[in-house]
């Protein structure tokens, strides 16, 4: 290696090492719900070096990026062995995603990519989508830590739908399901079989009734939603066979709200003593495309299928910068961690809650909350009244309690 190559490597690393230890501090004046962060926890330029680059002078004399990486977006997360994992969709420049394990000490910053990306097996050779239809992109996946003993990892596998042959962007969405005890070697499940297209699949952490439940969104195509009314709820007999045989709406879309084109749970929700906290995301159209917000509600922890608390209205969007990227106007998270030690499985008030969101389909982000704060957001939030008149009519009762 010639004294300039390495010179420029070894300033290219000092770079990279640089943007991995950054510290991230909070942002000053939030709303007191959550606290957000100064600068992104991950980006495309936080992948191994290894991956992009070729290190060799004789065979990469210019020190050109031979793969480059275009986004870190979508992560599942857990806290496991002490330490704060994402497994994160990772999007190269030939728009494929794949998964990788980020790692950080404290779960807000200083996160690095384990060595090497995920090899996930393709689905069973004797199932419908193994064999000859493998899947041509996988990705969001969702991790729930089960009282099976396994992390699961419930994702979308994309294949072209080869019933448009002429439409190169015809597609169909299925449910994929891993498992692993280490992130690093994953057994992979028949996709989940259904009678529509599935994507934003999660794993409820609990047997209900003997059976594994799931959180579904039914949708007639692809993109669109169709008949689906929301997020669904399903009782699973056979994991390793995983069938949809009833499927009912638990939270449904709703006209002119952050929900009316299409919603879908995000994480599996976080048991507390007041009942099960879900987040999730709801889109709606708007003069720029589609508009990607997360919002929350709360079940009851003796039948998660039954709302108790839904505050009115977007928990979390885009902001400023956060704006901008590959798909504009887009917030979405499907991993969090409630840190703590729950006793008899119920996460306690004062427990830090880190949710992990993702903007413009580009970057990923932090923000932090509390256990307390959220179901007290939860609770105490005015519901959506579903007309002007209702919305000014609450304003006006806060503004009256004010006064006094």
């Amino acid at each position: 290696m010639s004294a300039e190559f390495e010179q420029k490597v070894q300033a290219l690393r000092a770079h990279h090492e640089e943007l991995l230890t950054r510290p991230n501090v909070q942002k000053a004046w939030g709303n007191g719900i959550y606290d957000k962060y100064e600068h992104p926890i991950l980006t495309a330029e936080h992948t191994p070096l290894e991956w992009r680059y070729d290190f060799c002078e004789q065979d990469n004399p210019y020190l050109m990026q031979r793969i480059m990486m275009n986004a870190t977006l979508n992560s599942g997360a857990i806290k496991w062995q002490g330490k704060y994992l994402l497994v994160v969709r990772v999007e190269g420049a030939d728009r494929k995603s794949f998964f990788a394990v980020a790692e950080s000490p404290n779960g807000v910053d200083n996160f690095r990519f384990w060595d090497e990306p995920i090899t996930m097996p393709e689905a069973p050779s004797d199932s419908p989508e193994g064999g000859e239809n493998p899947a041509i992109n996988i990705y969001d996946m969702r991790l729930t830590a089960h009282e099976d003993g396994w992390v699961y990892g419930v994702f979308c596998a994309e294949r072209h739908d080869d019933s448009q042959p002429g439409d190169l962007s015809a597609a169909t969405a299925t449910a994929a399901i891993a498992r692993t005890k280490d992130f690093k070697t994953w057994q992979r499940l028949p996709d989940l079989k259904t009678r529509s297209q599935q994507r934003n699949v999660v794993l409820h952490p609990e047997f209900v009734n003997g059976k594994y439940a799931f959180y579904t969104r039914p949708q007639d195509g692809f993109i669109d939603t169709g008949s689906g009314g929301g997020i669904g709820w399903a009782l699973i007999d056979d994991i390793e066979h995983a069938e949809v045989k009833e499927e009912q709406i638990i939270n449904a879309r709703h006209y002119h709200t952050i929900m009316e084109v299409k919603n879908g749970e995000g994480p599996h929700p976080i048991k507390t003593t007041k009942g099960w906290l879900h987040l999730a995301h709801g889109v709606r159209g708007c003069a720029s495309g589609l508009r990607y917000v997360l919002y929350m509600y709360m079940t009851a922890l003796d039948d998660p299928t039954r709302v108790i608390a839904q505050p009115g209205g977007f928990f979390l969007v885009p902001e400023g910068w956060e704006y901008i990227g590959d798909v504009m106007n887009v917030a979405f998270a499907n991993g969090w961690i409630a840190d703590g030690e729950p006793a008899d499985g119920l996460h306690t008030d004062d427990e830090r809650v880190l949710i992990y969101y993702a903007s413009s389909d580009t970057r990923m982000h932090v923000a932090t909350s509390t256990v307390g704060r959220l179901i007290d957001y939860c609770m105490n939030t005015p519901a959506d009244g579903y007309a002007t008149a209702v919305s000014v009519e609450t304003i006006k009762k806060l503004v009256a309690k004010n006064r006094k």
